[in-house]
């Protein structure tokens, strides 16, 4: 890969045992016009990204992650800017865009979200992401 289609390349990592997490990440559709998208499971091995994130002092288990021109957002600030990046195309984008496009109420909702989430894999039997491989690998 080039160094401009790297410069280019947004990242976004996420807990790929969450049910939420893999279909927010395969409904949402962002606009063409971003450039290259590369989806990581964060119960995969990361590398050098594994080692970004923690760096940062960013928590998987807290949050999804995306990187965007060499910068990294987490969590709300992570939907809110994917809502920014998405299209209108569909029902879920449409809805997406809407409810998470506006910074306050990403981070109002966010926390519910976590929580919705960490449930479900608890019901699920499905270890948190540091617990099952470690931190941020």
């Amino acid at each position: 890969m080039s160094d401009m289609n790297a410069a280019n390349e947004i990242i976004i990592v996420y807990d790929g045992e969450c049910p939420f997490c893999r279909n927010y990440v395969a409904l949402t559709r962002l606009k063409k016009s971003v450039g290259l998208v590369s989806l990581r499971n964060a119960r995969e091995p990361l590398g050098d990204i594994g080692c970004e994130l923690k760096a940062l002092g960013f928590d998987l288990d807290d949050g999804m992650a995306i990187k965007l021109n060499g910068l990294w957002y987490h969590g709300a600030d992570c939907i809110h800017l994917m809502a920014l990046l998405s299209s209108n195309s569909g029902w879920f984008n449409r809805l997406n865009v809407w409810v998470f496009k506006n910074k306050s109420r990403a981070k109002a909702l966010y926390p519910f979200l976590r929580f919705c989430r960490n449930l479900t894999l608890k019901a699920m039997g499905r270890r948190k992401i540091n617990q099952a491989s470690g931190p941020n690998k």
